[in-house]
């Protein structure tokens, strides 16, 4: 390999290529959010205006509250649910339809899925609101940490939890006090996954929140209809900042759940 790379360092160049296409967009994104002028594609001087200007704008500071909200609450409950569902499908089951119906909501079009739901909320009269875009995001994140929790179990040796019984112990006791330990790199990498999933998620928060509550994600829309002003990078860039921060953190559960092999 670094033979390779001595002599043929060309071959790299669709990927570094690949790289400018991706993040040039972004970097200019953050960049231009401190802009000092009102224009977005030109560049007037350094400020930190636009993040005083979001601090003082009411739909934001409403839309960015209504996310968190969601975000925690699908955070929590698929932590919980997708755990119990990863450990339930990886140890007391071995029935591939039940396998496909836990993990298919993680996998189905996002657009096929809010329309799904939205004509369930319909046909039962269901309010819409932030319980309602709550509901949606779990449908994702429930088997989202399912699978991680699945991957973390396969790495993990059974033999232990076969001891703990052969010594007397329960499927309770050896669950929390052997399973859930080794489990937890794996719980933390998922809840973080589907933390930043659904502080994100923009399609199902469209289709399923009320007009008088939307998510951030809306606002941002509503405000791009008009075009893209300086502020709106602003925001941009601090979405970007927490995204690659979940992210990161993710990458490194992963690399400390790796460690436990």
């Amino acid at each position: 390999m670094r033979s390779l790379r001595k002599r043929n360092p060309v071959v790299f160049l669709p990927l570094w290529l690949t790289y400018v296409f991706f993040y040039t967009p972004i970097v200019v994104v953050i960049a231009m959010s401190f802009n000092a002028g009102s224009s977005a594609y030109t560049w007037e001087g350094f400020s930190l205006k636009w993040y005083g200007t979001l601090a003082g704008n009411a739909d934001v500071l409403k839309g960015l509250g209504n996310t968190i909200i969601v975000a925690l609450g699908t955070t929590l409950v698929s932590t919980v649910l997708g755990t119990l569902l990863g450990v339930g499908l990886a140890r007391y089951t071995r029935s591939k339809i039940l396998e496909a119906l836990g993990t298919m909501p993680a996998i189905l079009p996002e657009l096929m899925l809010a329309i799904g739901l939205i004509i369930f909320y319909a046909s039962v009269n269901f309010t819409l609101g932030l319980h309602s875009v709550l509901l949606a995001h779990m449908t994702f994140g429930i088997p989202l940490v399912a699978v991680v929790v699945r991957v973390r179990l396969a790495s993990m040796d059974m033999s232990l939890e076969e001891a703990s019984r052969d010594l007397g112990a329960g499927p309770v006791p050896t669950f929390l006090r052997i399973t859930l330990p080794g489990l937890l790199p794996g719980i933390a990498a998922g809840a973080l996954l589907a933390f930043t999933f659904s502080l994100d998620e923009f399609v199902l928060a469209f289709f399923t929140a009320a007009p008088t509550e939307p998510t951030l994600p809306i606002v941002i829309y509503s405000m791009i209809r008009f075009g893209v002003t300086p502020d709106i990078n602003a925001l941009a860039t601090i979405l970007l900042t927490v995204s690659f921060t979940a992210v990161l953190a993710v990458q490194r559960m992963t690399r400390l759940t790796e460690s436990f092999k």
